[in-house]
């Protein structure tokens, strides 16, 4: 293969394109979308070691030891996911590297599946390391290598800012060879051992690295200046600049910053002398906009653009007082269309349960927050993931007696080996009367069904360590841990009275696989025996998208029903039977 071959690829895919080219050879990561595909594509490759982490800190120190061990590493999280791995990051600042590392955070502006807009820029601001964004799959691709260089030449920790737009696009980009670096491992205490004494030399190393990054921004070709007309010049990254060129074509001149961080001086301030007036345009927060301020260089930005949710096309067109008509548009309003939970969820049966005991409940990161979802509208609270557990600890501690036996929390079994285990922890040590539910479904579901380490395999389906829930949180100091199977209501509710009823702490365990796993064997479809139906609609209280009232009487629609029965233990009049009966 050459440079001359092209192949069309998802942003994700060709950032994994990248790492194989670069000659990575571990990778360590945990799912967030829209960075998941990235590490999921990588694992395609034989060359690269890739796995599954627990948690993006986790990941990022297991990334940081194979490249001090000589050899290329990257690990990916999502923007939140960041902020979990911030600590090792700002240290890694200070060591710097041996073999170069990348580490991938991909941006949700939108919020399309998270839960706040989370610039990441200031991240790479803050930790001091430098920053490549990439505006579509071939510069994907090409930058990933490229951080590799950067990384190792000026000994630090790059970042790769995706975001939703560029990592679940498709375009063109050149495939070339693979290359593997490999460097020895040397004893370096004063570099790598972070005590004070040693963290105050390295700290003007990084900012005279800081200084040497910022003039190779100046020249580094990952910026490129694309003169057109000069009435008008804009300064832009990322998906805004494709969004830039898609509006103005050549009539304006364009800045296109594919460094995120540290920003060019010398290169804006000659760009700017060439330009009538100068714009910014990004996503997000003023980042590059503040800092052609402080440069003293007058710049309009987000005077017209917004500092909230994702740019488009005609967004752009009408802040610049233009009309962009789309060939795709709609005038009539499409119908909203709400997320649910899917036919035959486990997590459904639970979350009935909590709704009719009336029970607060304090919600995590995962499918299951659809709990908060009409008509369940069970969840009163989500933050973090793993904040839950944690949460119910404080709000049981300063309530007491008032909130003891009404108020739970719920965390699937990722999230807890995430980051819940810290939580029940803290239950488990200062003794709050606090009852946790870990919604156990065999696998990560919301990101897209990967294994985590309480399924028993690996990245690649292979068998793996498994750790036992019900050992893990006796272990933990918990004497009450008890499993239900969350499609038999009574059960649930029984256990649920009982555990909340008790005078200590308790774990229960909601157990059954996720429905859209392709190993489990559902039953049959039921269907509705019209002459019992009487239209009361009690089967409608599980909010269940395979159920419908047509003509006053139920229907339930056989694409969609997994026959897990929950909604036959709510029919009094014994309507909904299984598909083998007489209608």
């Amino acid at each position: 293969m050459t440079n001359t071959n092209k192949q069309l690829l998802l942003g994700n895919k060709a950032v994994a394109r990248g790492l194989y080219e670069a000659g990575v050879c571990f990778i360590s990561s945990y799912p967030g979308t829209p960075s998941t595909e990235v590490t999921e594509e990588a694992v395609k490759y034989d060359d690269i070691y890739c796995e599954w982490a627990p948690n993006e800190k986790v990941a990022m120190e297991a990334a940081f030891g194979a490249c001090l061990a000589g050899r290329r590493s990257f690990c990916a999280q999502k923007h939140v996911g960041l902020n979990v791995a911030a600590d090792p990051l700002y240290t890694m600042s200070y060591t710097g590297v041996n073999a170069g590392m990348v580490i991938c955070v991909a941006d949700d502006a939108g919020m399309h599946s998270s839960q706040n807009e989370q610039d990441s820029r200031h991240h790479a601001i803050a930790a001091k390391v430098p920053m490549l964004e990439p505006s579509d799959s071939a510069e994907a691709l090409e930058f990933t290598k490229t951080a590799y260089q950067i990384s190792e030449q000026f000994d630090t920790p790059v970042l790769l800012k995706m975001c939703t737009r560029v990592a679940h696009s498709q375009s063109l980009a050149p495939i070339g060879e693979r290359t593997v670096p490999d460097r020895p491992y040397e004893k370096n205490i004063g570099k790598y051992v972070m005590m004070p004494g040693n963290a105050k030399r390295r700290h003007p190393i990084v900012e005279e690295r800081t200084r040497l990054l910022t003039a190779y921004a100046e020249t580094t070709p990952l910026n490129r200046v694309e003169m057109g007309g000069t009435e008008i010049g804009i300064i832009t990254a990322s998906t805004s600049y494709q969004y830039v060129k898609e509006v103005f074509g050549d009539t304006v001149s364009i800045l296109k910053l594919g460094m995120a961080n540290p920003l060019p001086v010398d290169l804006i301030r000659s760009f700017a002398a060439k330009v009538d007036k100068l714009y910014v345009v990004e996503e997000l927060d003023p980042i590059i906009e503040n800092h052609v301020r402080a440069l003293g260089i007058p710049v309009t930005g987000k005077e017209i653009l917004p500092l909230v949710d994702e740019f488009s096309q005609n967004l752009i067109a009408e802040a610049f007082g233009q009309k962009k008509e789309s060939a795709y548009s709609i005038a009539d309003a499409i119908p909203a269309r709400p997320p649910v939970m899917c036919a035959g969820c486990p997590h459904r049966g639970l979350f009935y349960t909590l709704k009719k005991n009336k029970c607060t409940v304090l919600g995590d990161i995962g499918c299951y927050t659809l709990g908060a979802v009409p008509p369940l509208g069970a969840i009163e609270m989500t933050l973090c993931m793993g904040a839950s557990i944690g949460a119910l600890h404080g709000f049981n501690k300063v309530r007491g007696s008032e909130s003891e036996g009404k108020t739970v929390a719920v965390i699937g079994d990722s999230t807890f080996m995430h980051s819940g285990m810290t939580g029940l922890a803290n239950v488990a040590y200062n003794q709050s009367n606090s009852t946790i539910i870990i919604v156990d479904n065999s696998i990560t579901g919301m990101t897209g069904h990967q294994q985590n380490p309480t399924t028993g395999y690996n990245i690649k389906g292979d068998p793996a360590g498994k750790i036992d829930l019900e050992a893990l949180c006796r272990a933990m100091g918990f004497e009450r841990v008890s499993v239900v199977d969350p499609y038999d209501l009574e059960e649930c509710d029984r256990v649920l009275k009982q555990e909340l009823a008790a005078p200590a702490p308790s774990v229960i365990i909601s157990r059954r696989p996720c429905a859209l796993l392709k190993y489990v064997r559902h039953n049959p479809p039921l269907r509705v025996n019209t002459d019992k139906c009487v239209g009361c609609k009690s089967c409608m209280r599980v909010g269940c998208p395979a159920i419908s009232i047509r003509n006053g009487k139920a229907h339930i629609d056989n694409t969609l029903c997994v026959g897990c029965n929950v909604c036959s233990q709510l029919c009094h009049f014994g309507a909904l039977e299984d598909s083998g009966k007489e209608a």
